[in-house]
């Protein structure tokens, strides 16, 4: 009887094991028609499940040059996605009591910022966490990005473009008409001024302060904001696949390119390894291996291998919806709705997109399930792949 029950376990496990792996399979063979369909040259993903790396896979070449194959330990700038570690960094220090969510920002800042259309009505930290702040994405920030590291400090970028006697205020174009707290808009520069509010509060450099308390705690040893902080020999090449449709945007920034560069429809350039002063918002170079420590504690309440980044309590708070205005946003973190072959499925995370790369990182908290996907050129279609790597962690059908 014991010999029966033993065998028919073996047999259910083999079965399960079997219809997870025909689920990556299915996965499997949609990011290489995407990676055609798109030119897409690398692609690495990974699925996080109970507290641990439990799937992973690379296609593709991360430097098409050196005919160096992609890899979950390569670094690759990972775009928005970073505005989830700047967020944390706040909500430690919210944690510690030296933050209030709902104070004027200027408790925390040296010079004044304020939106000259409504100079009564102050912006406070949680407008910029929900993207209410009134403070927009101007032509100066577009124009800040440059090859290498910033030239610019965070705090002198900051005052420059948001302080009324900055040298690139420009009448105040980076604020909106509408009252602050009013609208939901999607704002880069404003994830800047928060990186500048834990950097005066906390005392040091953002950059240090994310390091010996997100990065370091964490186990992220190849992590850092800035080129200098990596190994830029394991890094993942940004490109663009020149096309009749995007050559006319690419040769608007080609400063961002190699000098040999010819931009000829059908070919592959590669970007810079590039930056821009406004870092908190976009700059986090890291790898799917390492990032995917981070997921892992988001879905374990805020903790890995006994090292907090977050109490559990603070987490329900940024994962829950804050506004009436936008029933997806919660703290930074926002819901998003995937395709599965079972349907659609609501996630939280956040997606990251900048010249020549996109992430994907988003989860399911009480399947304790996350996926993240890396790609060394922007292309549309990603979120299916997400839906079906999502669908075969967890068994959906």
């Amino acid at each position: 009887m014991k010999r029966i029950f033993v065998y028919l376990m073996l047999m259910l496990c083999c079965t399960i094991r079997g219809i997870a792996q025909e689920a990556y399979d299915s996965a499997d063979v949609q990011i290489k028609r995407l990676m055609v369909e798109q030119h897409i040259p690398g692609f690495a993903t990974a699925i996080v499940k109970d507290g641990k790396l439990a799937w992973s896979r690379a296609y593709g070449q991360a430097d098409i040059a050196n005919n160096k194959a992609m890899s979950i330990d390569g670094i690759m700038n990972i775009g928005s996605v970073s505005k989830t570690f700047t967020a944390t960094a706040l909500m430690q220090l919210w944690e510690k009591g030296k933050i209030d969510l709902n104070a004027d920002i200027n408790t925390y800042l040296d010079f004044k910022i304020i939106n000259p259309k409504h100079p009564d009505k102050p912006i406070t930290v949680f407008q910029i966490l929900t993207h209410t702040s009134s403070i927009i994405d101007s032509k100066a920030y577009e124009d800040s990005y440059a090859c290498g590291d910033p030239t610019l400090t965070l705090n002198d970028w900051i005052r420059g473009v948001l302080a009324a006697d900055g040298k690139l205020y420009n009448n105040g174009d980076s604020f909106a008409d509408w009252l602050p707290g009013e609208k939901r808009r999607y704002s880069n520069v404003a994830f800047g001024l928060l990186g500048l509010i834990v950097e005066k509060v906390a005392k040091q450099p953002f950059n240090l302060y994310c390091e010996e308390n997100i990065f370091r705690p964490l186990g992220m040893k190849n992590t850092g904001w800035m080129i200098s902080e990596v190994d830029t020999s394991n890094y993942i090449r940004p490109y663009a696949y020149i096309t009749e449709q995007n050559k006319k945007d690419i040769l608007t920034i080609t400063r961002l390119y190699r000098n040999e560069s010819e931009f000829k429809v059908g070919t592959y350039v590669q970007n810079c390894l590039y930056s821009f002063p406004n870092y908190p918002d976009g700059l986090v170079r890291t790898s799917v291996r390492e990032i995917s420590y981070y997921l892992a504690a988001i879905l374990n309440g805020g903790e890995l291998h006994g090292k907090r980044i977050l109490k559990k309590a603070t987490l329900d708070k940024m994962l829950t919806t804050q506004l009436e205005l936008d029933k997806t946003q919660g703290l930074t973190w926002r819901t998003s709705e995937f395709e599965t072959p079972s349907g659609k499925v609501t996630l939280w995370g956040h997606s990251g997109l900048d010249p020549g790369i996109q992430t994907f990182l988003y989860f399911d908290r009480e399947k304790k399930t996350g996926v993240i996907t890396f790609q060394n050129n922007t292309s549309d279609g990603v979120s299916r792949v997400v839906g079906a790597l999502y669908s075969a962690a967890t068994g959906k059908k």
